[in-house]
């Protein structure tokens, strides 16, 4: 018999009134990108319409689990500013919000699914991986047609069985998903799917519709994957007699037109990405456009701060077309992001990387940050753009050459002879005085300031191309090293010319 005062009570304490979604992932890894979309749809759901958004752990599949993947679950939203209203950590009106912790609720379900003949106890005997598909004939499964004596009985014995939905022979199931409307399948298509199997774990296909109404959820977001076990789902709401949530299926995110994007093929997650120097907003802005687009004013807009896609997002935007995933289009979103934060926390960011490669303390990281800003795609990039700062590099004399400056050799070295005194005298060494210095020169001599600047910074740094002009690298190195340079430079040409 079912616990129905202890069901009376559960249904007494589901929240009702305000939109509510869920974020549920299984802890087996680190966060995919389509993983990641998930999340920030259901974020976003929540927060446009002022409703709640749910934390829930679904670790039913003890297998597939990873150590410690909670902790980068928790980590990835908190970093991506998915805060969530109800979770584990946080606890809310409908704990527990961690499958393996809720295993008592969903026997008690099956068994009133049961008294309400939706579901049958099955004994016979199937391989786990057929427990787990429901695969097998049920037109030929003599179970469905027990009576509850006769289950009671067996069940008495000791006889080990699952718990299977019992979907109807005949008719249709037509369900509706927010994307691709009304879908409507044929029941015998359907097979009667496990439900509690025979360790007493629920299989995730009930799990999840119980969990979902057990805590209110009102829009339901997953991967297209699941399109096709929508019409259980349906059955199982109907059974119940409970009120179906919005079903929102996302086609999912490609690598190419051919290919979905997969760990194992090496595609990237969100941890790889903010690895390969990613912005995490950034990478929030992208993915949060793989397959939803703004509409009416905005339709063009691809840049949006976090409180513009709140107020942006419409479930209606979301497409039912797969979306390819493009690590070109990131880096521009990602080079947007950086040119617009402000130079200090620009410099916050880019000091760690700075710091690969510069670790002469006299050199200000924050002022090397201000050079690379409005140069820097990907963090990354940020180490060998400037690792000449420490150590001049060897470098051919070949690079003073340059069309563009009109520059040769003979005429740098003659250029680079007329600095070295110049620098010498100048007695306070900023940009101001620096600059003033080339300019100077380049109108003493006649010649387009590009005529002075490019053999100096190229003595300067010994490369051809560098984040930051002479006068930025000059000040940032200091005058004795930029003297120390310079000379050295003098001395390089005058072994090739």
């Amino acid at each position: 018999m079912a616990d129905m005062k202890w069901i009376e009570e559960q249904e007494a304490k589901i929240p009702h009134g305000k939109v509510r979604t869920r974020f549920a992932p299984s802890p087996t890894g680190y966060m995919h990108v389509g993983n990641l979309r998930t999340a920030l749809y259901t974020y976003l759901i929540a927060r446009h319409f002022d409703g709640t958004f749910i934390l829930r752990i679904e670790d039913t599949d003890q297998g597939r689990l990873v150590e410690d993947a909670v902790d980068v679950i928790y980590k990835t939203m908190k970093e991506c500013g998915l805060d969530h209203d109800e979770g584990p950590d946080v606890g809310g009106p409908v704990a527990p919000y961690v499958q393996t912790e809720r295993k008592p609720f969903y026997k008690k379900y099956a068994e009133w699914l049961v008294e309400r003949g939706h579901a049958y106890y099955c004994f016979c005997e199937k391989t786990e991986s057929e427990e787990n598909a429901g695969e097998f004939d049920r037109a030929d499964d003599p179970c469905r047609s027990l009576s509850a004596e006769e289950a009671a009985a067996r069940i008495a014995e000791g006889k080990p069985y699952v718990i299977r939905q019992r979907i109807p022979r005949e008719g249709t199931t037509t369900f509706h998903d927010e994307s691709f409307g009304d879908i409507t399948v044929e029941n015998k298509t359907l097979d009667d799917q496990v439900l509690i199997k025979r360790d007493g774990l629920p299989t995730y296909n009930f799990a999840n519709v119980i969990d979902d109404h057990m805590m209110g959820i009102t829009h339901v977001v997953r991967g297209s994957e699941y399109l096709s076990s929508a019409p259980k789902y349906n059955l199982l709401y109907e059974g119940f007699g409970w009120e179906i949530p919005a079903y929102v299926h996302c086609s999912p995110v490609m690598r190419d037109q051919h290919n979905k994007m997969s760990k194992r093929h090496g595609d990237p997650s969100y941890e790889d990405l903010k690895a390969q120097g990613f912005l995490t907003d950034a990478i929030v802005n992208y993915v949060t456009l793989l397959g939803w687009s703004p509409k009416g004013e905005i339709a063009e807009q691809e840049i949006f701060t976090r409180a513009e896609l709140i107020a942006a997002f419409d479930i209606a935007g979301i497409s039912k077309s797969p979306a390819i995933f493009d690590i070109e289009k990131l880096k521009y979103f990602n080079s947007e992001y950086i040119r617009a934060m402000s130079p200090e926390s620009f410099a916050a960011v880019a000091e760690p990387y700075i710091r690969q490669s510069v670790k002469n303390p006299a050199y200000d990281a924050a002022a090397i940050a201000a050079i690379l800003q409005q140069r820097t795609e990907l963090l990354t990039d940020i180490p060998e753009k400037v690792d000449f700062f420490d150590t001049l590099p060897e470098y051919d004399s070949e690079l003073y050459v340059h069309k563009k400056s009109k520059t040769d050799k003979p005429g740098c070295l003659d250029m680079l002879k007329k600095m070295l005194p110049v620098f010498e005298a100048i007695g306070d060494w900023n940009d101001e005085n620096v600059l003033k210095a080339m300019t100077d020169m380049a109108e003493a001599e006649q010649c387009k300031n590009a005529k002075v600047m490019w053999p100096v910074r190229i003595a300067l740094a010994g490369k051809a191309v560098t984040p930051g002009g002479a006068v930025e690298i000059a000040c940032i190195l200091g005058k004795a090293e930029s003297l120390r340079r310079i000379a050295a430079g003098i001395e390089l040409l005058e072994k090739s010319v």
